[in-house]
């Protein structure tokens, strides 16, 4: 195979990969508005996206001295470099990906129209489809390569963690330059290194002749990263990589003997889903008790752009609590780019403004004084997006992660009450 043309691919987008870029934990179920909308987005895709796939074979690849050539083109990723050295690659897909620009132009109508409800279900679907395309045309590689007796390694763009975005300028024009055949479309390379249409990806997925090398090297295997369940090439589990921390119940320090009475409100009537809370307090949240009795919790919150094919991002909140006696009231709050995470510098408004952007997200602090209950008497608007360019959109996040706050703590308030109720019966 030394060229594809596709402008006619599958774009049968996983619902559960399309609540994923939604920012809804995989359990939930779409209803009401948002199921309206995610299916009206996704019917006026199928009858109006023209999504395209272009792919070239180069076997031009020059690895040595710490720096590797594409059909002469120079690129700097040292992270991509090491992919290939460790899999022995002789030679790569050049692959350029599109939904479109129907899609882009349409959810400006609809910002324009005042409609931002139809604007983000229509956008998150459009980076839903790209990353299905994407899917879908490397499990093609992987069939082409199983009857060649080779590997594919996953894909890599710039843009990503160790490869400078500025770079897609490169692989755009050398794309360009050894295609065969006409591009189904045309994508462009900003100044700021995002793509035009920006719901476009330009990805490198090398070759590699050592298939058993491959299958020993975890991180050279594209099919934990794969979403594509059914692929009959499989030769390793799909994973989400998700940080597991403490047990809340796990997380009183030993000298800690105070009894706590319940000051929190134990029916609490949260925006979100028992389920959902459960899981985010167990899987995202950090807490440790001081010895003042005082509170301090880290949530880890991920998320993506609302452009640039939908980014991967994380922020840490940090917030401490007064005592339980003090009704837990909030003493200080905090949103940061978690460590070594650039994400954010994808955000479209970072790209415009990024001091004001960054400066407005480090000083808001909502409910700052008050007791931790007065969460569920704060009215915010729904909005799910992943990025944090809209005040709105921030106060959303907070919402969450004061609310997982609240569920956690008024189960850790329940149990150790219990345990305490139950020690002095025994007494």
């Amino acid at each position: 195979m030394n060229e594809l043309i596709d402008t006619s691919p599958d774009i049968n987008v996983r619902e559960s990969e399309y609540k994923r870029l939604l920012g809804y934990p995989p359990d939930h179920k779409l209803e009401g508005r948002p199921k309206e909308l995610a299916d009206w987005a996704r019917q006026w895709y199928t009858e109006n996206g023209k999504p395209w796939i272009y792919v070239i074979k180069t076997d031009e690849l020059d690895i040595q001295n710490g720096k590797f050539r594409i059909s002469g083109v120079e690129f700097t990723s040292k992270k991509l470099h090491d992919q290939l050295t460790k899999g022995k690659v002789h030679s790569a897909f050049l692959t350029a990906i599109s939904a479109g620009k129907e899609c882009e132009e349409k959810s400006h109508q609809l910002w324009q129209e005042g409609k931002p409800d139809e604007y983000f279900f229509l956008e998150i679907f459009g980076s839903a489809v790209v990353e299905h395309l994407v899917t879908n045309t490397g499990a093609r590689f992987c069939a082409w390569a199983d009857k060649q007796k080779l590997a594919i390694l996953p894909h890599y763009s710039p843009g990503y963690t160790g490869w400078d975005v500025s770079e897609q300028v490169k692989l755009n024009e050398l794309i360009i330059k050894k295609k065969i055949n006409q591009l189904p479309g045309k994508i462009e390379v900003l100044e700021a290194g995002m793509l035009n249409p920006k719901k476009s990806l330009l990805a490198v997925f090398g070759i590699s002749p050592d298939l058993n090398k491959i299958q020993n090297l975890g991180e050279l295997v594209p099919c934990n990263t794969c979403s594509l369940l059914s692929c009959q090439y499989r030769r390793a589990t799909y994973k989400h990589p998700r940080k597991q921390i403490e047990d809340v119940s796990k997380l009183q320090p030993e000298n800690y003997s105070e009894e706590i009475e319940c000051v929190l409100n134990q029916n609490a009537k949260y925006n979100f889903g028992l389920k959902a809370l459960k899981k985010w307090s167990q899987q995202r949240l950090k807490l440790q008790f001081l010895n003042d009795s005082s509170v301090k919790a880290i949530f880890e919150y991920e998320g993506t752009t609302c452009s640039n094919l939908g980014h991967p991002l994380k922020f840490d909140y940090h917030i401490k609590l007064s005592p339980a006696t003090n009704n837990y009231r909030i003493i200080s709050l905090s949103c940061v780019p978690a460590d070594g995470d650039t994400g954010y510098s994808f955000m479209c408004e970072y790209l415009e403004n990024p001091e004001t952007l960054m400066r407005a997200i480090e000083n808001e602090r909502p409910l700052l004084g008050q007791p931790l209950n007065e969460v569920l008497n704060w009215k915010r608007e729904f909005t799910p997006d992943g990025c944090y360019c809209k005040p709105k959109g921030r106060d959303y996040k907070w919402g969450i992660v004061l609310e997982v706050l609240h569920y956690a703590l008024a189960l850790y308030e329940i149990k150790n009450h219990a345990i305490n109720s139950w020690s002095n019966n025994s007494d």
